[in-house]
């Protein structure tokens, strides 16, 4: 699963990475999590032929997907992420799925090693090359009972590769350059069309580093949270949380 992630690039080096138009400038962020605000990429309007407008837009949207059709959001799990080998039927994604896929930009994410059911050392994972990478993800407007909206939207994970399988079972789905456009498309590429992209990441495209406890608080947000751990500090186990009826396993309750 993808519980944690940072984007530290600039507004020009992640609209020039995703292909979008101007963006507004953004402080580098090491320690996003659900609720908060993230970036998705998502195919935008038709242009015209031979126009250079971008036909990719870029939104906030608040990580933690919620179906148009929930009642009650505090009876509900938060789902910040989707299998991706049941996103094209599950009765919560699978509308996002073939109308609404989307694009989130990272530099990298973060995983716990479990331990007897617990969480132990974290780390950093990042592209060995450096440089950004995009996750596929899944968007959603949601209509509250008082009539307001709020985007929503979850990250797609797969079986985890050789590079992250001794620390976790899985991992973001991770979407190459090339096929960006075909899986923004949602207009001409139905999900089973795009079904060959929701594999494991190529091996050696991650490296993890094993950092520091410093992680496990949202509140710490500088970059000292991505230092290699020197063994010092090891991640403390986390009191178990109470679940809502139906929670998934991969999953946050809502509130």
């Amino acid at each position: 699963m993808c519980g944690r992630f940072a984007l530290t690039a600039t507004a020009d080096q992640t609209a020039a990475f995703m292909g979008i138009g101007e963006v507004e400038e953004f402080p580098a962020r090491y320690n996003i999590a659900p609720t908060q605000p993230i970036m998705m990429v998502l195919s935008g309007p038709p242009q015209p032929p031979g126009s250079n407008l971008p036909d990719r837009q870029a939104m906030l949207v608040r990580w933690g997907l919620l179906p148009s059709w929930v009642k009650d959001t505090r009876a509900f799990p938060l789902l910040f992420n989707a299998r991706s080998e049941e996103a094209a039927t599950k009765a919560s994604f699978r509308t996002a799925m073939r109308h609404r896929r989307a694009l989130v930009p990272a530099s990298g994410f973060y995983e716990w090693q479990q331990a007897g059911g617990k969480k132990g050392q974290a780390y950093w994972v990042r592209p060995k090359r450096g440089g950004l990478v995009a996750f596929a993800g899944l968007m959603e407007a949601y209509a509250e009972p008082g009539g307001s909206e709020m985007d929503t939207g979850a990250i797609l994970t797969t079986s985890a590769n050789a590079d992250i399988g001794h620390i976790h079972q899985r991992m973001p789905v991770v979407i190459e350059e090339q096929d960006f456009s075909r899986w923004l498309d949602c207009r001409s590429q139905e999900p089973r069309d795009v079904a060959d992209l929701l594999k494991p990441a190529e091996p050696d495209f991650f490296e993890a580093i094993p950092v520091s406890s410093l992680v496990n608080k949202v509140a710490n947000t500088g970059p000292e949270i991505q230092e290699r751990d020197t063994g010092e500090a090891l991640a403390q186990p986390e009191k178990p949380k109470r679940r809502k009826p139906g929670a998934d396993d991969d999953q946050m309750t809502l509130f």
